[in-house]
C-alpha cells in the first residue's frame, strides 16, 4: 500500500506537467551494455539503446572511455549506481533536503532508499558487509543535506553487526520495529520490508552494539561450513564465533580449519 501510494504521487507528478527526461544507454561495450539494459528493465526505466554515431540531448549512460561531459560514466562494477544517477537526473531529483535509507537485516539484507519521502530504489545485496559501501555510493548519487539509515530490529546478531558499521563509518543510525513490515514473496519481502522500515520512525543509536552469537548461530554457520567444503570438514566453535562476529569470512575459517 505505501510504495503503490508512493508510485501514484510520483505518476501525478508526471501527469500534472514535470519534465522527465529520458534515459539513453550509448557505448560500444557489448557487456556494459547488457547489464546497463538490464538495471534499467529492472527498476521499470523508460530508455533507448543508441548506436555511437547517434546524438542524444537527454541523459546519456555511457563507458568512462566514451563519456563526455554531462554524460554518466558506468562500469560493470558501478552500473545500479550510474543508472541510479540517471533515475535520479530524468525526474530533476538531483539533491534531496533529506536521504533515508531502510534497511531489513539478514544474511541478504534488503536495502531501499528515499529522497523527501519519496522511494526512488531499492536492492537485495549478497552480503552484510556490502551495505555501508552500498549506501555511501548511493548517497554520493544525490546531493542531500541530511541523511540517515534506519535499521530494523530483526536478526538480532547480523542487525547488530550492520549497525556496528554504519556508526563506525560515522552514519546517522536508527532501530526500528519490524512488526507487520513483512509480506509477500521472500524477495519482495525483504524489499517491502526496506521501504516500510525506512518510512518509519526509530530510536537513534550511538554506540557500538556488543556481538553475542548464539548456539544456535554458531551451529548454523557450522552447517554452512559442512556444505561449503562439500562435507569434508565442520569448523571449530571458536572459528564459528569469529565468523559470527565478522572477524573471519566462511571462506577464511574454512582454510583456516
Amino acid at each position: 500500500m505505501i510504495i503503490s501510494l508512493i508510485t501514484r504521487q510520483i505518476d501525478a507528478g508526471v501527469a500534472a506537467g514535470k519534465d522527465v527526461r529520458r534515459i539513453a544507454v550509448r557505448t560500444d561495450d557489448f557487456r556494459l551494455s547488457f547489464h546497463l539494459m538490464r538495471e534499467l528493465k529492472r527498476r521499470k526505466c523508460n530508455f533507448v539503446m543508441l548506436a555511437t554515431s547517434d546524438d542524444w540531448d537527454g541523459i546519456l549512460l555511457s563507458s568512462p572511455e566514451e563519456v563526455q561531459e554531462g554524460h554518466i560514466p558506468a562500469t560493470e562494477e558501478t552500473v545500479e549506481i550510474a543508472v541510479e544517477r540517471a533515475i535520479q537526473a530524468s525526474r530533476g531529483l538531483d539533491s534531496a533536503v533529506q536521504l533515508v535509507f531502510g534497511i531489513d537485516p539478514g544474511p541478504r539484507p534488503g536495502i531501499a532508499w528515499l529522497a523527501d519521502g519519496i522511494v526512488v530504489g531499492s536492492a537485495q545485496l549478497e552480503q552484510i558487509e556490502s551495505v555501508v559501501d552500498h549506501i555511501t555510493s548511493l548517497a554520493h548519487a544525490v546531493k542531500h543535506q541530511r541523511m540517515c539509515v534506519k535499521v530494523g530490529d530483526g536478526a538480532p546478531l547480523l542487525r547488530d553487526r550492520i549497525i556496528n558499521q554504519l556508526i563506525l563509518t560515522g552514519i546517522e543510525t536508527l532501530q526500528v520495529s519490524e512488526y507487520k513490515t513483512s509480506s509477500g514473496s521472500r524477495l519482495k519481502t525483504h524489499l517491502h520490508a526496506a521501504t516500510r522500515i525506512a518510512l518509519m520512525g526509530g530510536s537513534r543509536i550511538y554506540s557500538l552494539r556488543d556481538l553475542n552469537p548464539t548456539d544456535g548461530d554458531l551451529k548454523e554457520i557450522q552447517r554452512q561450513s559442512r556444505i561449503q567444503s562439500s562435507g569434508n570438514l565442520t569448523i571449530s566453535t571458536d572459528l564459528a564465533r569469529m565468523v559470527a562476529c565478522g572477524e573471519l569470512s566462511l571462506d577464511e575459517a574454512i582454510r583456516k580449519a
